[in-house]
């Protein structure tokens, strides 16, 4: 009976992916991910709660700018970089580069290696990954997250000014 069960559950699961997309999805893969995620920030909050330690009252401006800054230059990096491709390679496929250093791919597989993919070709649905662990960090160890969190910020910032840098060279020779 209960193999009985699991089988109309798992064909009921089919049903709602083929009711979602034409494409079949990893509806239930892409669930075990948002509950990994939910599982680790909500307990680690639960359980730092429960040792009698009290959150910060606040996040000042600047940590959440510092923060928010490298939340964005990492997931571009674990999303695009293209030397990062060696960590994104089981899940996904090389499909072209696309400059500065970055490259699309795509999420092969089916199932959890297909989510997987999906999340790490996405830099918008890492960037709650990385936002959670930097949110750890500056609760845990405040002063190593921003010197960590310092060193993607000035990533980000070299790389605007490369591009920068490298547009207006552009625009120089465009004139002569």
């Amino acid at each position: 009976m209960p193999q009985t069960h699991q089988r109309s559950a798992a064909d009921h699961l089919r049903g709602v992916e083929r009711g979602y997309d034409d494409e079949i999805r990893p509806i239930e893969s892409y669930g075990l991910l948002v509950a990994t995620f939910n599982v680790a920030f909500g307990g680690f909050l639960v359980g730092y709660a429960r040792s009698g330690r009290r959150l910060p009252e606040h996040v000042s401006a600047g940590d959440i700018a510092l923060l928010a800054t490298a939340t964005h230059k990492l997931s571009r990096i674990i999303t695009k970089d293209r030397v990062m491709a060696a960590a994104r390679a089981p899940f996904t496929r090389f499909q072209r580069s696309s400059g500065h250093g970055e490259v699309e791919e795509e999420a092969r597989g089916e199932g959890l290696q297909r989510a997987i993919g999906e999340l790490l070709v996405c830099p918008y649905c890492i960037g709650l990954w990385v936002a959670g662990a930097f949110s750890v960090g500056r609760i845990v160890r405040p002063r190593e997250t921003r010197v960590v969190a310092s060193a993607f910020t000035m990533l980000f910032i070299s790389d605007c000014l490369q591009i920068a840098y490298k547009a207006a060279e552009n625009a120089l020779d465009q004139q002569a």
